[in-house]
């Protein structure tokens, strides 16, 4: 009676983990809930598409279902005023690039902790709205960074003139920027970039090898509180 109590046991755990790694999420697929919600796919896994992308599509080419930068900038083809973007990003040892919003702001992606970029202004730094915007830092919990070589998750949400950008679940950036319209930023300039209302979103790069999957976006209604 024991042995078939515990076999019965055995093949209740082994079927409770085929059901788990059935349900798990594979790489650049929505889940039901994002689905429900309204978000769509920017990249399949499988191809940068000319229909959704536009500007150095070579120089991002698709590696084991990540996109790869090797090039300059990538653009989407349509505009977006209010959004939610999630991504997943992995740096290399200094990797730089970034995430073009409406078509002319930048929100910044570094390894800022690589000895090359000593001497860093604060809006410059990772999830910084760049020259304008520093983003929230934590030196204790590795300014709540993956280690290099790991997977990133981040959220940029843009609406009206409010911008949020979260990292690993940790709000780093929470501001309106009409609270700069016409005054200089912290670099000293005027950047009535911020104002536009909507524009192209995308990848800055610089040639280096930082990779991104699990791209998708989500249209904001104006009264759709986030």
């Amino acid at each position: 009676m024991k042995k078939i109590v515990y076999l019965s046991l055995s093949v209740m755990l082994i079927c409770s983990a085929v059901s788990a790694a059935e349900t798990e999420l594979l790489p650049n697929t929505l889940s039901p809930k994002e689905i429900s919600e309204g978000f769509q796919l920017l990249f399949d896994g499988k191809t940068v598409s000319s229909e959704i992308w536009k500007d150095d599509i070579k120089g991002y080419p698709v590696e084991n279902g990540e996109i790869l930068c090797r090039g300059n900038n990538l653009k989407t083809i349509k505009k977006y005023a209010d959004f939610e973007l999630r991504f997943e990003f992995k740096l290399p040892p200094g990797g730089n690039n970034g995430v073009l919003v409406r078509g002319a702001t930048e929100i910044q992606i570094l390894d800022h902790f690589h000895p090359k970029y000593k001497g860093l202004q604060p809006y410059q730094f990772h999830g910084s709205i760049y020259y304008s915007v520093p983003a929230k830092r934590s030196p204790e919990k590795n300014d709540f960074h993956k280690p290099v070589g790991q997977w990133n998750y981040e959220q940029i949400i843009v609406q009206g003139t409010k911008y949020k950008v979260i990292l690993n679940g940790e709000t780093i950036v929470d501001t309106d920027v009409a609270e700069l319209k016409g005054k200089k930023s912290p670099d000293g300039k005027v950047h009535n970039e911020l104002q536009r209302l909507d524009g192209e979103i995308g990848f800055l790069g610089h040639g280096d090898p930082v990779r991104f999957r699990n791209i998708r976006i989500k249209e904001l209604k104006k009264d759709e509180q986030k």
